[in-house]
């Protein structure tokens, strides 16, 4: 964090270090004796969730912001889906796992759609454009590597799971979040976002997809290229076109989304949305 402006009055911090420093008494070893900011079961409390949403939501934003991190491009997809050559170390049946071998192409449309974008912030100065991922692996590994082999920063938002909680190892390590919260993750994922690409991925993937229509459909959120990479997949697990048929979205609603199946494709859309420059266009897959 940057830091502070002087202030006369002393700081939180000093005060946690003078605390250490305070003699061992009954009355200093005692729950509330302690500074209730630095005292994790206070702060760990039901009570508090309000103020952890707070702290939770802040951090990320105070960060991005004192590093100019004005925009990003969001890759959603699924942890599942493994680089193409690897065992699809999820799969729990036979056919899961063919089907994870045959989407595992998506892991390197990721990398290069990842590229696409990072080579187009790196003539922003990494300020817009950044490329931003849920920071665990399958699709989202693939979207922080794409970037590291073009020699740019991306951002992993990693959340605590008793899985994949880990972030991949092509995060940034000065962009690497974690969060406890599902819903303050959704908010910074969509916060600067100047497009979201999705590719294939389960319930999590389905969640992030449907709140970012949800919020472009009711005008909570300002029109922007939504792109799902895999036309089988996407067809197959969800009919769109049976809502309309219901009644339940309107015709114009299946307009908020392009369904694409290769990376150069779903930055062409972006591109032209934004008018960038396509001499930027010059991808690489790398280590392989």
């Amino acid at each position: 964090m940057a830091k502070c402006h002087h202030t006369p009055l002393r700081t939180s911090k000093q005060d946690i270090e003078q605390a250490r420093q305070v003699p061992v008494t009954p009355q200093t070893e005692a729950q509330a004796y302690k500074l209730a900011f630095s005292d994790e079961e206070f702060m760990t409390s039901q009570e508090m969730r309000g103020i952890r949403f707070q702290l939770e939501y802040q951090k990320p934003e105070l960060w991005l912001r004192e590093r100019e991190v004005n925009s990003t491009i969001v890759l959603f997809g699924g942890a599942r889906i493994a680089e193409p050559g690897t065992d699809p170390w999820a799969a729990k049946t036979e056919l899961a796992k063919k089907n994870l071998i045959k989407s595992s192409k998506y892991y390197d449309e990721a990398r290069l759609f990842a590229q696409y974008a990072s080579l187009t912030s790196k003539l922003m100065n990494y300020k817009e454009y950044m490329v931003v991922t849920g920071g665990g692996p399958g699709v989202m590994e693939a979207g922080n590597r794409g970037a590291q082999e073009v020699g740019a920063p991306s951002i992993g938002f990693n959340i605590v799971l008793p899985h994949e909680q880990a972030p991949n190892a092509y995060v940034s390590p000065e962009f690497c979040f974690n969060f406890h919260y599902f819903a303050t993750r959704k908010i910074h994922f969509l916060l600067r976002a100047k497009a979201v690409a999705v590719f294939p991925g389960g319930f999590g993937t389905l969640d992030e997809f449907f709140e970012t229509l949800t919020l472009i459909q009711t005008g909570r959120m300002q029109r922007v290229p939504v792109i799902l990479f895999g036309g089988k997949f996407w067809e197959r697990v969800i009919n769109i076109e049976a809502l309309v048929e219901e009644g339940t979205v309107s015709p114009e609603d299946v307009d908020l989304f392009t369904i694409v199946d290769n990376a150069h494709d779903g930055w062409q859309i972006i591109r032209k949305f934004y008018d960038l420059p396509e001499v930027l266009l010059e991808p690489v897959i790398t280590g392989k």
